[in-house]
Protein backbone atom coordinates (compact mmCIF):
# COMPACT_ATOMS: atom_id res chain seq x y z
CA UNK A 1 0.00 0.00 0.00
CA UNK A 2 1.50 3.54 -0.88
CA UNK A 3 0.33 6.54 0.52
CA UNK A 4 1.98 9.41 -2.10
CA UNK A 5 1.59 13.15 -0.22
CA UNK A 6 -1.37 12.28 0.57
CA UNK A 7 -1.25 11.99 4.82
CA UNK A 8 -0.27 15.53 5.55
CA UNK A 9 -3.88 16.87 3.98
CA UNK A 10 -5.99 13.76 6.38
CA UNK A 11 -7.91 15.09 9.46
CA UNK A 12 -7.35 12.18 11.74
CA UNK A 13 -3.54 11.10 10.78
CA UNK A 14 -3.19 8.11 13.33
CA UNK A 15 -6.96 7.02 11.99
CA UNK A 16 -5.68 6.95 8.00
CA UNK A 17 -2.63 5.07 9.42
CA UNK A 18 -4.38 2.90 11.71
CA UNK A 19 -6.98 2.09 8.44
CA UNK A 20 -4.08 1.57 5.73
CA UNK A 21 -2.70 -0.94 8.60
CA UNK A 22 -5.68 -3.00 9.36
CA UNK A 23 -6.02 -3.48 5.47
CA UNK A 24 -2.66 -4.46 4.53
CA UNK A 25 -2.31 -8.57 4.30
CA UNK A 26 0.33 -10.06 6.46
CA UNK A 27 3.70 -9.72 4.67
CA UNK A 28 2.24 -6.33 2.77
CA UNK A 29 4.63 -3.60 2.60
CA UNK A 30 3.34 0.15 3.37
CA UNK A 31 5.25 3.15 2.13
CA UNK A 32 4.39 6.59 2.70
CA UNK A 33 5.67 9.66 1.51
CA UNK A 34 5.58 12.89 3.03
CA UNK A 35 7.40 16.50 2.57
CA UNK A 36 10.51 17.38 4.42
CA UNK A 37 10.38 20.58 6.40
CA UNK A 38 9.34 23.89 4.17
CA UNK A 39 12.78 25.32 5.21
CA UNK A 40 14.74 21.86 2.95
CA UNK A 41 12.66 23.51 -0.18
CA UNK A 42 13.90 26.57 -0.94
CA UNK A 43 11.66 27.61 -3.64
CA UNK A 44 8.37 27.13 -1.32
CA UNK A 45 9.69 28.80 1.11
CA UNK A 46 10.69 31.52 -0.58
CA UNK A 47 7.07 31.39 -2.57
CA UNK A 48 5.46 31.29 1.11
CA UNK A 49 7.61 34.45 1.79
CA UNK A 50 5.92 36.32 -1.50
CA UNK A 51 2.39 35.03 -0.96
CA UNK A 52 2.87 36.23 2.71
CA UNK A 53 4.54 39.61 1.46
CA UNK A 54 1.61 40.16 -0.93
CA UNK A 55 -1.04 38.77 0.26
CA UNK A 56 -1.16 37.86 4.48
CA UNK A 57 -0.52 35.35 6.29
CA UNK A 58 -3.64 33.44 5.83
CA UNK A 59 -2.71 32.80 1.92
CA UNK A 60 0.79 31.90 2.80
CA UNK A 61 -0.73 29.41 5.42
CA UNK A 62 -2.62 27.18 2.75
CA UNK A 63 0.52 26.48 0.71
CA UNK A 64 2.56 25.78 3.94
CA UNK A 65 0.15 22.67 4.31
CA UNK A 66 1.78 20.37 2.31
CA UNK A 67 5.27 20.68 4.36
CA UNK A 68 3.29 19.95 7.92
CA UNK A 69 4.55 16.86 8.47
CA UNK A 70 7.90 17.48 7.35
CA UNK A 71 9.65 16.76 10.97
CA UNK A 72 11.11 13.19 10.98
CA UNK A 73 10.02 12.70 14.80
CA UNK A 74 6.35 14.16 14.49
CA UNK A 75 6.44 11.95 11.65
CA UNK A 76 7.76 8.76 13.15
CA UNK A 77 5.43 9.68 15.99
CA UNK A 78 2.43 9.20 13.85
CA UNK A 79 3.36 5.83 13.32
CA UNK A 80 3.72 4.79 16.85
CA UNK A 81 0.50 6.30 17.61
CA UNK A 82 -1.09 4.25 14.94
CA UNK A 83 0.63 0.95 16.89
CA UNK A 84 2.94 0.34 13.74
CA UNK A 85 6.30 -1.60 14.62
CA UNK A 86 9.80 -1.41 12.95
CA UNK A 87 9.02 1.58 10.44
CA UNK A 88 12.37 2.81 8.70
CA UNK A 89 12.31 6.38 7.48
CA UNK A 90 14.57 7.61 4.95
CA UNK A 91 14.93 11.22 3.74
CA UNK A 92 15.06 11.26 -0.05
CA UNK A 93 16.85 14.27 -2.11
CA UNK A 94 14.52 15.30 -4.95
CA UNK A 95 13.76 18.58 -6.87
CA UNK A 96 10.67 20.38 -7.67
CA UNK A 97 10.83 21.08 -11.46
CA UNK A 98 8.15 23.71 -13.59
CA UNK A 99 8.94 24.81 -17.86
CA UNK A 100 8.78 28.03 -16.34
CA UNK A 101 7.64 29.98 -13.47
CA UNK A 102 4.81 30.91 -14.95
CA UNK A 103 3.68 27.17 -14.88
CA UNK A 104 5.26 27.24 -11.22
CA UNK A 105 2.62 29.96 -10.34
CA UNK A 106 0.10 28.22 -12.03
CA UNK A 107 0.28 25.34 -10.16
CA UNK A 108 0.42 26.76 -7.03
CA UNK A 109 -2.57 28.71 -7.59
CA UNK A 110 -5.21 27.40 -10.10
CA UNK A 111 -4.25 23.74 -8.99
CA UNK A 112 -4.30 23.94 -5.32
CA UNK A 113 -6.81 25.92 -2.46
CA UNK A 114 -5.19 29.04 -4.00
CA UNK A 115 -7.37 29.16 -6.59
CA UNK A 116 -10.15 29.97 -4.03
CA UNK A 117 -8.35 32.71 -2.33
CA UNK A 118 -6.70 34.77 -5.07
CA UNK A 119 -8.46 36.66 -8.02
CA UNK A 120 -7.38 36.83 -11.49
CA UNK A 121 -6.04 40.34 -10.26
CA UNK A 122 -4.26 39.49 -7.23
CA UNK A 123 -3.18 36.27 -9.74
CA UNK A 124 -1.10 38.55 -12.64
CA UNK A 125 0.26 40.42 -9.45
CA UNK A 126 1.72 37.36 -8.33
CA UNK A 127 2.75 36.71 -11.64
CA UNK A 128 4.62 39.91 -11.73
CA UNK A 129 6.18 39.33 -8.30
CA UNK A 130 7.42 35.87 -8.74
CA UNK A 131 9.31 36.51 -12.29
CA UNK A 132 11.33 39.27 -10.22
CA UNK A 133 11.63 37.90 -6.59
CA UNK A 134 12.42 33.81 -7.53
CA UNK A 135 14.13 34.85 -10.72
CA UNK A 136 16.66 33.02 -9.03
CA UNK A 137 15.19 29.19 -9.59
CA UNK A 138 15.19 29.63 -12.82
CA UNK A 139 17.92 27.93 -15.28
CA UNK A 140 19.14 29.30 -18.79
CA UNK A 141 16.32 27.13 -20.97
CA UNK A 142 13.79 29.16 -18.57
CA UNK A 143 12.68 26.00 -16.89
CA UNK A 144 12.47 26.24 -12.88
CA UNK A 145 14.18 23.82 -10.70
CA UNK A 146 15.05 23.69 -6.53
CA UNK A 147 15.55 21.09 -4.02
CA UNK A 148 12.00 19.63 -2.35
CA UNK A 149 13.07 16.09 -0.23
CA UNK A 150 10.73 14.15 0.81
CA UNK A 151 10.41 11.70 4.27
CA UNK A 152 9.66 7.80 3.09
CA UNK A 153 8.16 5.73 5.50
CA UNK A 154 7.90 1.81 5.29
CA UNK A 155 7.04 -0.97 7.12
CA UNK A 156 6.05 -4.74 6.48
CA UNK A 157 3.14 -6.21 8.30
CA UNK A 158 4.27 -9.15 9.80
Amino acid sequence: MVSQFGLMFFEDGVGAMKEMWRVLKPGGRLAVAVWDVLEHSPGYADMVALLRRLFGERIANELKAPFVLGDPKAYAALFEAASIPKVKIQTQAGSARFPSIESWVHTDVKGWTLADLIDDAQYRTLLKEAESDLKKYVKSDGSVSFAAPAHIATAVKG
